[in-house]
């Protein structure tokens, strides 16, 4: 098991930008794959991004971009051109890397065995 610790959230208005950071223990927290999950009030937990152990990352581009930083045990999501329909906690997860899976497999957030507790994100009109 490793801890994962979010950080970055607050309140931004519509169009800013933020970077979530989720921060691992361990060193070996650079064989994770490492997704973001977003549960909005009142609805189902929902995938963001993934960056898996290999270096893959989903989606590739877009609106939110995740990267990771090995020599800080880091993944970041930055999330760019955020709309009130982004708020919502924001999760980051991890498990241990898996060969030969495919992005539905990464999306499924029931495959993590670790969570960090969330940070918020409300983003203003």
């Amino acid at each position: 098991q490793i801890q994962l610790v979010e950080s970055g959230g607050g309140v931004v208005q519509a169009g800013d930008s933020l970077r979530l950071s989720c921060t691992g223990s361990g060193r070996a927290f650079s064989t994770y794959t490492v997704a973001w999950f977003r549960q909005p009030a009142g609805k189902e937990r929902e995938f963001v991004a993934v960056l898996r152990w290999s270096g893959v990352a989903d989606p590739a581009r877009g609106r939110f971009f995740i990267a990771r930083d090995n020599a800080k045990n880091a993944v970041y999501l930055q999330m760019s051109n955020l709309q009130p329909e982004d708020t919502a906690i924001y999760y980051c997860a991890a498990q241990k890397g898996v060969a030969g899976k495919g992005n539905t497999y990464y999306r499924d957030a029931s495959i993590y065995d670790n969570w960090g507790q969330g940070t918020q994100v409300t983003v203003s009109s």
